[in-house]
């Protein structure tokens, strides 16, 4: 059975992890399907938008399989944690912006999979947390970056040295996610972000996320000069143009990502 399902819906493609029985936790097999669907996706031009959410009722991802941990040597460790890294970096480098519909519990590299996407939507059941430092190690796949960056460097200290638990409010409240919403709402209200996002022009979306992500990692000006490099790659289209023909017109512009 895969451990990866793919679904598309015009031009959304939704990514489950699809390990239920053991809450989507991620082992070696799970990793690497995942990294080739996320390596498919990113040169997809039909997928303008990606979700990505859990199998079943209970998990978005417990995070690392630690039955596999247990069988592992020191070095195929480091293998893992090195491959984890690497997927997740790949999420967070996809063109297209990224939602994480957080379906249940989210710990470890569950959370670092939420914090490699764009936005975070949670059912308000969800309950997240950095949760490593209780197993005698670090989180080892963006978590002690990307949640810094995200929150500021005290509350992001406190939650991870602490392994504390948070309900899906608390982490409203912190920052961390972009909205709570009733069970039932949760992939429809991802849909709705995604057609807000989608009436847009496709290369716009993808320049305003890569201006907006490159320029975080750097000083003021050189992240001014990405953001004017980012702009020079809108003025040929034909979007861009499409956009001022509507506007004259009084109608609504039907963009096709050229």
């Amino acid at each position: 059975m895969s451990t990866i399902l793919l679904e598309k819906q015009d031009q959304v493609s939704i990514v489950k992890l699809n390990r239920p029985e053991a809450h989507n936790a991620f082992n070696l097999a799970m990793l690497t399907e995942l990294g080739e669907v996320i390596e498919k996706l990113s040169h997809d031009t039909e997928t303008k938008i990606v979700i990505f959410t859990g199998a079943g009722e209970k998990a978005f991802s417990s995070g690392a399989d630690l039955k596999e941990r247990r069988t592992l040597t020191d070095n195929e460790v480091r293998r893992n944690v090195r491959k984890i890294r690497t997927v997740f970096q790949q999420i967070a480098d996809m063109p297209q912006p990224t939602i994480a519909a957080v379906n249940g519990y989210a710990f470890g590299g569950g959370f670092e999979l939420m914090l490699a996407c764009d936005f975070r939507i949670a059912q308000k059941e969800s309950i997240i947390g950095l949760t490593e430092t209780s197993w005698a190690i670090i989180p080892g796949a963006g978590g002690t970056q990307r949640l810094p960056r995200l929150i500021g460097v005290a509350k992001a200290k406190e939650l991870i040295l602490t392994a504390k638990k948070l309900s899906a409010e608390e982490a409203l409240n912190y920052g961390i996610i972009t909205r709570v919403v009733e069970k039932g709402e949760l992939l429809p209200s991802c849909l709705e972000l995604a057609k807000i996002m989608l009436a847009n022009g496709p290369i716009a979306l993808q320049q305003a996320k890569f201006a907006i992500d490159q320029g975080m990692n750097t000083d003021l000006r050189t992240g001014l000069d990405i953001e004017g490099k980012a702009y020079e790659v809108t003025i040929p289209t034909k979007d861009r143009l499409e956009a001022l023909q509507a506007f004259a017109e009084k109608r609504k512009p039907v963009f096709k990502g050229e």
